[in-house]
């Protein structure tokens, strides 16, 4: 079984494409969980036990988690998400060549996919793109507004960059483990890379605090049913303003997108 077999299974069995995206600012978790431990991880927890039976996939985001105690934290996350039977996405955009990239790529040890970046070439993701059994999610058309720096520019071609990653992809996809980041703020962009590459499932960032577009992301995020919306703010910190009931609103939330996503399934 690969990570999308899993994946699909996920998704059956929570009626769910909601991704939740376990960002958790350190600035932003409420004040009585800041004498614990591990703030992140006590966060965390609370967000997971609230959204998990609506979430197909949870996905911390790795900046979140870059100093000594967050990388603790991190793990505790990853592995009491996946005991509750949710695939963990590590939201990383590694990618780098020989040693380096073989070292990021040990961080699929404890998750079961991550997002990479394919801007250094296909030798830059090859060790993720070995490991059969874990999902790897590449950029392709981001939905920030400086994406169209580098991913609109016309190539000799004719196409946009970002086609070309598409297409790439598509023949790298050799172990059936390969997947797109595809912003929802570009429905059209959206329609038109599920056309170029119609077996590769797509993560679509951008539903929830982005305003992207929920109805695109569903048709044309999906591959035979298989894709992720994710939202990471709009849930989990939905109550930021509840205090000790913050999981509460956050699970309220989850429920509220999955029931959104689900009119266009």
């Amino acid at each position: 079984m690969g990570f999308f077999d899993d994946l699909r299974d996920r998704i059956e069995a929570t009626d769910s494409v909601v991704s939740v995206g376990l960002d958790a600012d350190i600035d932003r978790i409420p004040d009585h969980l800041l004498d614990k431990d591990l703030p992140r991880w006590a966060f965390n927890r609370r967000i997971i036990d609230a959204t998990h039976e609506h979430a197909a996939a949870f996905k911390p985001n790795a900046a979140f988690y870059e100093d000594e105690d967050g990388w603790r934290a991190l793990r505790e996350t990853i592995a009491y998400a996946r005991g509750k039977g949710v695939p963990v996405l590590l939201d990383a955009k590694r990618a780098d060549i020989g040693n380096t990239t073989r070292k990021y790529a040990d961080l699929l040890d404890d998750a079961d996919a991550i997002t990479v970046n394919p801007y250094m070439g296909r030798d830059s993701i090859q060790p993720f793109l070995a490991r059969e059994d874990k999902g790897v999610f590449v950029l392709c058309r981001t939905s920030n507004p400086g994406g169209s720096d580098l991913q609109s520019l016309e190539l000799d071609s004719g196409e946009p960059l970002y086609e070309r990653v598409a297409a790439l992809c598509d023949l790298w996809n050799e172990h059936g483990n390969v997947g797109l980041v595809v912003g929802a703020t570009g429905p059209d962009e959206l329609e038109h890379l599920r056309e170029q590459v119609p077996d590769l499932p797509f993560l679509v960032p951008g539903v929830g605090a982005q305003g992207g577009d929920a109805e695109a992301a569903v048709e044309f995020g999906l591959a035979d049913g298989v894709g992720l919306v994710n939202s990471s703010r709009g849930i989990i910190f939905a109550g930021e303003d509840r205090g000790e009931d913050f999981d509460k609103a956050a699970g309220q939330a989850a429920k509220r997108l999955k029931k959104r996503l689900n009119q266009y399934r």
